[in-house]
C-alpha cells in the first residue's frame, strides 16, 4: 500500500451525498490525483492518504484512497497555505501570513489552546479570534462525529445533520437511545434508528424498543392529521412497525403515562392515546376558546343596524340577511365564525366588518396561514394582512425550541379585533399558538370554507369548532350574481353538492379528454408553455399543475421531473446540482416542504436591509443562484425574500411545477391544470376535487378521463382524522 502526505491543492469534484471526492494532493515532490470518500474536507487541509495507484483510461494515474488521516501541518509554509486556502472563514492569504509570522510553527496549538492570543495579530479582534478558533475546533469535531456515525451506516449528509442537532452530545444519544434520532432528525426514519439499536444490542421485543415504537407511531400519525390514535389502532400499527408480537402493551402505556410522554383519555368504550403535546394543545384550545367567547351587550342591535346602513350607502354595497347577521355577530361576540364557499360574499362581508370597526376607532389585525393567502387577503380588503407566523413574531432561535413565538400570554397581540382568513388550513398547533396571544375582550373572527380539505398539519380545527355548536357561526350560502357568471364557481358548488358536471364549452372551466398518462402529460406541457399564459395574461411560472397524489405517472414526483425538462431544461448558462432525490437547476420553481423556524431570509436591495427568520411548509419560490464554491442554493420567495440553503439542507426543498392539491391550500393561481386518470379511492374524492378547482382565479383546465372526474364527484369518502377538540370543547361547556 502506498502513502502520500501533503496538502489539498484543489478539489475537482465532490458528491455531498456520499462524500466521494476527487482532489489534487500536493506533496514535497509533486502533485497527485487522489480519489475516495472523504466525509469532510476542504482545500488547504493537510493529510496522509494510503491506497493503491491505478491508471484511469482518461485521467491517468490516480491514487485510489483506502484510508486517510488528517494531521496538523508541521511547517510554517504548510500552515500558512492551509489557513489562507479559505478553509477557515474570515482568514485570507494576507491574514494567514500575519498569523504565521506571529506564532510560527506554534500556530495550531495557539488556535486550539489559547485562541484569545489571535487578537495580538493586526486585523483580528477578540471576537474574531474566538470565531476562528471555534471553526478550527468544529471542523475537527465534525470529522470525528461523521467517522463515528458512518460505522452505523449513516450517510455523510445525515451525519452532518445529526451533528448540527446534538453537537458533541450525539455520542451519548446514539449509545443510550438511538431512537431519538428518528424523533428529532428530519429524514432519519425509525428503521434506520432501529438498525443502530440492534447493533447496540437492544432486543427486538424489549420494552424499551416497544416504548420508542409507540412514540414513533403516534408522532407519525400526526403527519396524517391525527392528534390521537385509538388504543387498538395504536397497538396494531406498533406491532406492524416492530414486526414482533407485543406481550405487555398495557404496561408499556402505563410507563409512558407515568413518564408524562402520553395521555390516555377514555371516550365511551375506547381509550384514546395522545402524545402529551397534542393533548395539551387541544385541551388548552378548548378552554381558551371558551374564555374568549364573551357576549358584548353594550352595543344594541338598533345601533348596529344604523351604522351598517350608513356603511352600505357609503360603499355602494347591499348585504343580504346572512351577511348582515355576520356583521351583527362580529360586533357583539368575542368569537365569530364565518364560513361559505366561493362566490358567497365572504370577502364583501369581511370588508364591511373591517370598515365598521375602523369607524369605531378599533385596532385591527388581518392574518392568514400562508404568504399567498395573506397576499390575497391584502388585495381583497385593501388593508395589510400578514401570515399568522409573522403576526405572532416567530422566533427561530434554536435555544428557544426553534418554533417559539414572541407573541404569547406574556406579550399578547396589541389589537381590538383579529380576523383570520383561510381557517381550514390552520392546524391545532398554530391555533394553540394564536389563542395564547389573544386575551379576553379582543374580538376573534375566523373565516374559511369548511368544505375545503383540512389542514396539512394535525387537527380539524375549523370543522370541530363549527360542529361543537358552542360558538356563533354564520354560514353564507347565497351565490351572488357576479359569481354565477363563473363556471369555476358554479361547478365548484355543483361538485360540493355531489351533482354531475357536464363537459361543455366554457371560458373558464375547460376539459381536455385524454385517456393515457403520456397524452395527458403532453397536453399539460402544451397548456403551460403555449396556450394558457396568453389566455389568462400570466407568466408560465405563475400557473400551477395540481394533482391528487405523489406517486405514479401523474403524481407530483414524476410530473416534476418531466415538467422541469420541458420548462427549464439543462443549459450551459444555468448551474445545477444533483442530489439523491433529484436535480435542482437555476430557474427552477421550488417549494419548502417543512416548517423551518431557523432559516434566515433577507429582502435584497432594501436599506436598511430587511431580515427575518422562518420559511414554512408550502412556501414557493424560484432558484436564483446555485454556487458550487459556497455550496449553497439561493431561493427567492414572494415579497423578494431570499434564502440561502446549504447543500446539506437542500432536502427541505422540492420542485413545484406540480404540487399536490393538499399543498396548494390557501393559494390562488391565474390558472390551474389538473391531470386526472386513475388513483387510490381514498385520494380521488369530492373534497379533493373541490379544493383543487377553487384554487383557480381565471381558468381551470382538467386534462384526462371524464369517468375519473365524475367518479370523484360521487366519492364523498374522506379519510377520517382522529381529533379530540370537539369533545373537549363540549366538556368545558358541560355538554359532553
Amino acid at each position: 500500500m502506498e502513502e502520500l502526505t501533503g496538502y489539498v491543492e484543489r478539489i475537482s469534484y465532490r458528491n455531498e451525498e456520499n462524500g466521494y471526492t476527487v482532489l489534487t494532493l500536493s506533496t514535497d515532490e509533486e502533485e497527485h490525483c487522489v480519489t475516495g470518500v472523504f466525509p469532510s474536507i476542504s482545500e488547504g487541509e493537510y493529510l496522509t492518504a494510503r491506497g493503491e495507484f491505478v491508471v484511469h483510461p482518461i485521467y491517468g494515474e490516480q491514487m485510489k484512497m483506502e484510508s486517510y488521516e488528517f494531521t496538523a501541518p508541521g511547517d510554517e509554509v504548510s500552515i500558512e497555505r492551509y489557513l489562507g486556502s479559505g478553509a477557515i472563514k474570515g482568514i485570507g492569504a494576507a491574514l494567514a501570513k500575519r498569523i504565521v509570522q506571529k506564532f510560527g510553527a506554534d500556530t495550531f496549538r495557539v488556535l486550539e489552546e489559547e485562541p484569545e492570543r489571535l487578537s495580538e495579530v493586526r486585523g483580528i479582534s477578540e471576537r474574531s479570534a474566538m470565531q476562528i478558533a471555534e471553526q478550527v475546533i468544529e471542523k475537527r469535531e465534525v470529522r470525528n462525529a461523521v467517522i463515528f456515525l458512518q460505522q452505523y451506516g449513516i450517510t455523510l449528509q445525515m451525519a452532518v445533520k445529526i451533528y448540527r442537532r446534538y453537537g458533541m452530545d450525539l455520542y451519548r444519544v446514539v449509545r443510550e437511545n438511538p431512537y431519538r434520532l428518528a424523533e428529532d432528525i428530519t429524514g432519519m426514519g425509525f428503521k434506520s434508528a432501529d438498525e443502530i439499536a440492534v447493533q447496540m444490542g437492544i432486543r427486538p421485543d424489549s420494552e424499551y424498543r416497544v416504548r420508542c415504537g409507540v412514540l414513533y407511531v403516534l408522532s407519525q400519525s400526526a403527519s396524517m392529521g391525527h392528534t390521537y390514535l385509538p388504543k387498538d389502532h395504536l397497538f396494531a400499527d406498533t406491532e406492524a412497525l416492530l414486526d414482533t408480537e407485543i406481550a405487555d402493551f398495557d404496561n408499556v402505556l402505563t410507563d409512558l403515562l407515568v413518564d408524562k410522554k402520553i395521555v390516555i383519555k377514555r371516550s365511551g368504550s375506547e381509550d384514546h392515546i395522545y402524545l402529551m403535546a397534542f393533548y395539551r394543545m387541544e385541551s388548552d384550545t378548548a378552554v381558551m376558546m371558551k374564555d374568549l367567547n364573551l357576549r358584548d351587550n353594550s352595543v344594541t342591535m338598533s345601533e348596529i343596524a344604523v351604522n351598517l346602513k350608513r356603511l352600505e350607502k357609503e360603499s355602494g354595497v347591499v348585504l343580504d340577511e346572512l351577511q348582515r347577521s355576520a356583521v351583527y355577530e362580529a360586533v357583539q361576540n368575542g368569537i365569530t365564525i364565518i364560513t361559505g364557499g366561493p362566490g358567497t360574499g365572504k370577502t364583501t362581508t369581511i370588508n364591511i366588518i373591517i370598515r365598521y370597526f375602523i369607524r369605531e376607532g378599533l385596532d385591527i389585525l388581518l392574518a392568514a396561514p400562508t404568504g399567498r393567502a395573506a397576499k390575497r387577503m391584502t388585495e381583497a380588503t385593501g388593508y395589510e394582512a400578514q401570515t399568522i407566523h409573522r403576526m405572532l413574531e416567530v422566533n427561530g432561535d434554536p435555544t428557544s425550541g426553534g418554533g417559539h413565538f414572541n407573541r404569547n400570554a406574556d406579550m399578547p397581540l396589541e389589537a381590538d379585533v383579529i380576523i383570520i382568513d383561510e381557517m381550514s388550513m390552520v392546524d391545532i398547533s398554530l391555533m394553540h399558538a394564536l389563542l395564547k396571544a389573544v386575551v379576553p375582550g379582543m374580538r376573534l373572527i375566523l373565516v374559511g370554507d369548511a368544505d375545503q380539505l383540512p389542514s396539512v398539519g394535525p387537527g380539524e380545527v375549523l370543522k370541530d369548532l363549527i360542529r361543537s355548536d358552542c360558538f356563533p357561526v354564520v354560514r353564507l350560502n347565497r351565490i351572488f350574481r357576479q359569481a354565477e357568471e363563473s363556471d369555476i364557481i358554479m361547478n365548484a358548488h355543483r361538485i360540493n353538492a355531489g351533482e354531475v358536471v357536464e363537459v361543455k364549452r366554457s371560458n373558464d372551466f375547460l376539459f381536455i379528454l385524454r385517456d393515457n398518462a403520456g397524452l395527458i402529460t403532453g397536453a399539460t406541457i402544451t397548456l403551460l408553455k403555449d396556450k394558457l399564459p396568453g389566455y389568462v395574461h400570466a407568466d408560465t411560472k405563475d400557473l400551477q399543475v395540481l394533482t391528487p397524489m405523489r406517486k405514479g405517472a401523474l403524481g407530483v414526483e414524476n410530473l416534476n421531473k418531466v415538467l422541469q425538462e420541458a420548462l427549464n431544461p439543462a443549459s450551459p448558462a444555468k448551474q445545477e446540482k444533483e442530489f439523491s432525490f433529484g436535480v435542482f437547476r437555476e430557474g427552477d420553481k421550488v417549494m419548502q416542504i417543512r416548517n423551518d423556524y431557523q432559516l434566515e431570509w433577507v429582502v435584497e436591495g432594501t436599506f436598511p436591509q430587511e431580515r427575518g427568520m422562518g420559511v414554512f411548509n408550502g412556501d414557493t419560490g424560484v432558484i436564483k443562484r446555485i454556487s458550487h464554491f459556497e455550496e449553497t442554493i439561493t431561493v427567492e420567495y414572494e415579497d423578494r425574500k431570499t434564502v440561502s440553503y446549504p447543500y446539506q439542507t437542500a432536502d427541505e426543498l422540492e420542485l413545484a411545477y406540480a404540487v399536490t392539491i393538499h399543498k396548494a391550500q390557501g393559494s390562488e393561481y391565474p390558472a390551474v391544470i389538473m391531470p386526472l386518470l386513475t388513483g387510490p379511492r381514498m385520494l380521488m374524492n369530492r373534497n379533493l376535487l373541490y379544493t383543487g378547482i377553487t384554487r383557480a382565479k381565471s381558468c381551470v383546465c382538467i386534462v384526462g378521463k371524464y369517468d375519473t372526474f365524475a367518479q370523484m364527484i360521487l366519492n364523498n369518502d374522506e379519510q377520517r382524522r382522529y381529533t379530540g377538540l370537539l369533545e373537549m370543547i363540549k366538556q368545558v361547556y358541560g355538554d359532553a
